[in-house]
């Protein structure tokens, strides 16, 4: 193998030509926009930079972030304070961050939209705004609209998800998290350098009306719009029986980020998911171990162990945890609650905004810790009541 086309210059696809020019192969970056902004908070969580320690230590503009506030109708704000700080970057100079460190590394970049792919018996032809190039394997990084049909993952009803929001001149040294009634989704206040990423994300509800959501409550908050910039993407949220048979690689090529429904069904997280699987794209494509047609199933394979099973668990969460009723409250209601009346239910949110904290874990951890009194004994009944049986995922 010679050529790997990286298609798309986001923090999967730069993640993963990085790692191929690395190790020596041709990497060659195919990307319209290349670095640009999206409608997202931005934040890089502990197990993000744990793992690739120069997302903290660089010269980029960033902010950290301390404490978090989170609130549900009827319940007021929770606070904590995060011992793990998340790390916030405007999207575009992270992306700009990462295909600088591509290009240092070797790897070219292209900025012109692939049209097409063609498989040959050889490999790839692809088909450009500028031209034709020849690859030999294709990392596809296109993103959750994917123009490309027959690679990447195959989207159904209720596997997507909505975000939007604003860019609005000013500063708060807090990230704000919003629940919101009947809403599978979240409202987010994030502090980047210079303005506020103040958006929210929903999925089964049309985009305006999560509009309509978002102004009332900037409204209410007094956030005001002047000045501000209006932003808008689909993210990939894939229900729980997708997972099972989510398309990620095939014959000479490999899904990652987007491209291959990478994101967090709860959260909507997919920064670190983009890294990982463009850095394990890479270490698949340069392992000389597996042949073409191996590669494909060996990826699939260490995806699912890496976070495939994570992420599908999550999914068969994110409803109880969004829309599920307990007695006369709302999940979230509660959980905000135990927030404020609890260290032990604080220390495992910290965990989780953290990353540290697996979903598949997460009851036997309860179990574990939350004894001890009536408020103990009631926690560990809701929480039982929300988080199914994950045997088969083990």
């Amino acid at each position: 193998m010679k050529t790997v086309a990286v298609l798309g210059g986001g923090p999967a696809g730069a993640f993963a030509a990085e790692r191929v020019a690395r190790a020596g192969l041709r990497a060659i970056v195919f990307d319209e926009k290349l670095a640009w902004e999206k409608p997202c908070g931005g934040g890089l969580t502990y197990k993000a930079y744990h793992e690739y320690p120069f997302l903290m230590d660089n010269p980029w503009p960033k902010k950290l972030v301390h404490e978090t506030v989170i609130g549900a109708p009827k319940s007021g704000e929770g606070k904590m304070h995060l011992a793990h700080p998340l790390v916030i970057y405007s999207r575009f100079d992270l992306n700009a961050m990462l295909l600088e460190r591509a290009e240092r590394a070797g790897a070219a970049i292209e900025k012109t939209r692939v049209l097409e792919i063609e498989r040959l018996d050889h490999g790839w032809r692809l088909r450009t705004k500028h031209g034709i190039a020849e690859a030999d394997f294709c990392i596809v990084a296109t993103g959750a609209r994917n123009p490309l049909r027959d690679v990447g993952t195959q989207w159904c009803a209720g596997d997507t998800m909505t975000a939007l929001g604003y860019y609005v001149p000013g500063s708060q040294e807090r990230i704000d998290i919003q629940f919101l009634p009947n809403l599978e989704g979240y409202i987010w206040v994030f502090p980047r350098c210079g303005h506020l990423s103040v958006g929210i994300c929903g999925k089964g509800e049309p985009a305006q009306s999560l509009r309509a959501r978002l102004e009332l409550y900037m409204q209410e908050r007094g956030i005001a719009r002047e000045g501000s910039t209006f932003y808008s993407h689909m993210l990939p949220s894939l229900e729980s029986n997708r997972w099972k048979h989510n398309r990620v690689s095939g014959n000479g090529w490999i899904a990652v980020g987007d491209a291959a429904g990478l994101v967090d069904p709860i959260t909507g997280e997919g920064l670190y998911y983009a890294m990982r699987s463009g850095d394990l794209a890479g270490q698949m494509v340069i392992n000389d171990a597996h042949g073409l047609v191996e590669k494909a199933q060996a990826y699939r394979t260490l995806l699912a162990r890496e976070f495939g099973h994570e992420l599908e668990f999550a999914a068969m969460l994110a409803k109880r945890v969004f829309l599920g009723k307990f007695g006369f409250s709302t999940v979230p209601q509660r959980m905000v609650l135990f927030i404020q009346r609890s260290p032990r239910f604080r220390e495992l949110m910290q965990d989780l905004f953290a990353g540290t904290q697996p979903y598949l874990d997460l009851r036997s951890r309860l179990l574990r810790n939350l004894h001890g009194g009536i408020q103990g004994a009631f926690m560990n009944f809701f929480l039982n009541r929300v988080i199914p049986e994950n045997s088969r995922f083990l």
